[in-house]
């Protein structure tokens, strides 16, 4: 019997990004039912295999539209319990694109990424084919099947390369942001102990190692990596893994969480004349971007290390690099001659809400943690609603995030601020009209011998006791509003006055 084929209602731009969240995990599937409540397809499917089909193909043909830029088929058949199989693949107008066999229920292909046994690519206009093998159909026997395809336009934000959140539930989650491999610079040893670049693997063993909750690898001016993520995040499915990249321009260097697509990274060339438009590509794509290392020099020691980009509109960065993993092997760590902090103030104190984070820039995963260097140190930890990776990029968006300069493990700060019966975390704002009290309360937890350190561009209250004798202390102290704009974060130094933890402000009277 042939196949028929329905179509379906053109789908909003909001239809399709959830399609993208939902259908996300078609890249994995292998059996079974998808577990997901989904959109109308585009285009449905439908026909019947029987013992004529037997050790044979078919192809299903289907029209691609023009301006098509994902294609995602979910398939499904009847008649496993008589030992039935069909196998998928699927051709394009001019190429085989992929054989995923019974291992998969599904795919999507785009120009930048495809599921794992498919091609990535441009998508041509014009008749595409389901490829469907059958190596078993017995005598008598009839497997209907339903091939239900999607159809996207445009740029669409990439949700993932985790069908489903690695954890439920809101959390403090632990990162790093900030990472390279042999796509670019990253090496390590190989098995004979030579230096060799270094395969991703690596870097997502090490990141496990660590303990940490979630990696982004940002090789530079490249996504090659990604397609080693598509294929490993099965296996590391209890690290969520970001895609990135290092935005590398002679002007500075800038992390891209997010976007899988290309990006142009020639900035003053006629590719990116200026960082207005990476920012614009990087927002279309619903990325956030991050100044990185901004307190290194540049020069022949570092090309374009410090940030030196000309009329770079800070409203649209939303976070900067304040602890880079190469200042904790100098003199005062966090604050070394090469912190970010300095330049990340000084947009605070010019009225922006930046986000602060951290990043190793780890480029040897076989450095030994315990010289302060290496893949978590230091470690960014995000105050996520899930931990997903809308999620973490929302937490880092709102500055709900403090940065484990330590890279310990289970190292906690907690600031709120509550005024007017408002309450905010770091990262929000919350009003405070003249003589205002705000109560700010700080909770810490595995930091004993350290103590408490108040920073801001207003005025501070002096703690009667900073000092955190146990694993799990709170502090509340009491400002007065001014009906002024201001900010204020809380830090937490070790015995030698080293930061251990660097905190996101509260913004008082900020839009």
């Amino acid at each position: 019997m042939g196949p028929s084929q329905s179509m379906g209602k053109q789908p909003s731009m909001t239809t399709r990004t959830f399609r993208r969240l939902a259908l996300a995990s078609l890249a994995w599937l292998a059996g079974g039912a998808v577990a997901h409540a989904e959109p109308a397809p585009d285009l449905t499917l439908t026909g019947v295999m029987t013992r004529a089909d037997h050790e044979h193909y078919r192809e299903i043909p289907f029209k691609v539209p023009p301006g098509t830029t994902r294609v995602t088929v979910e398939f499904a058949y009847a008649g496993k319990d008589q030992k039935s199989v069909i196998d998928l693949g699927v051709r394009d107008p001019e190429r085989f694109r992929g054989w995923s066999g019974g291992n998969k229920q599904g795919f999507t292909i785009s120009a930048a990424e495809a599921a794992p046994s498919y091609l990535p690519g441009p998508i041509p206009a014009g008749t595409w084919k389901l490829v469907l093998g059958v190596p078993n159909l017995r005598a008598g026997a009839q497997a209907p099947f339903t091939a239900k395809v999607w159809f996207e336009h445009g740029v669409q934000p990439f949700a993932g390369f985790s069908p489903i959140p690695i954890k439920t539930g809101p959390g403090w989650y632990r990162g790093d942001l900030h990472m390279h491999t042999a796509h670019s610079d990253g090496g390590c040893k190989s098995d004979r102990g030579q230096r060799v670049p270094c395969p991703v693997f690596r870097t997502l063993e090490a990141a496990h190692r660590h303990g940490l909750d979630f990696i982004s690898v940002t090789d530079h001016n490249t996504n090659a990596h990604d397609e080693a993520l598509r294929e490993l995040a099965p296996y590391f499915d209890d690290l969520l893994l970001i895609p990135g990249r290092e935005v590398t321009t002679f002007y500075g260097h800038a992390n891209v969480w997010g976007p899988v697509g290309p990006l142009d990274f020639q900035l003053g060339s006629p590719h990116a004349p200026t960082l207005a438009a990476i920012q614009g590509e990087v927002e279309k794509a619903g990325g956030l971007i991050s100044i990185n290392h901004p307190g290194q020099p540049s020069g022949e020691a570092c090309m374009g290390c410090g940030w030196t980009a000309k009329d770079t509109d800070f409203s649209r960065i939303q976070a900067i690099e304040a602890v880079n993993g190469g200042s904790l092997k100098l003199p005062h760590g966090a604050e070394s001659i090469i912190s970010g902090i300095p330049f990340w103030e000084a947009r605070l104190n010019a009225g922006l809400r930046i986000t602060a984070v951290g990043g190793s820039d780890n480029h040897d995963v076989d450095i030994d943690p315990a010289t302060g260097q290496g893949v978590g140190f230091p470690t960014t930890v995000a105050h996520a609603s899930e931990l997903s990776q809308p999620a973490i990029l929302a937490a880092i968006r709102a500055g709900h995030v403090f940065v484990d300069v330590t890279g310990g493990r289970d190292k906690l700060l907690e600031v709120t601020a509550a005024s007017g019966g408002r309450t905010a975390e770091m990262g929000d704002a919350l009003p405070a009209p003249p003589g205002a009290p705000v109560k700010v309360s700080v909770h810490v937890r595995h930091a004993a011998g350290g103590s408490l350190s108040i920073v801001g561009d207003g005025p501070k209250p002096k703690l009667a006791d900073a000092a955190l004798a146990s694993d799990d202390e709170t502090r509340t102290f009491e400002v007065a509003g001014d009906g002024q704009r201001h900010w204020l974060r809380v830090d937490v130094r070790g015995p030698d006055g080293t930061i251990w933890l660097l905190g996101n402000p509260i913004y008082f009277n900020a839009p």
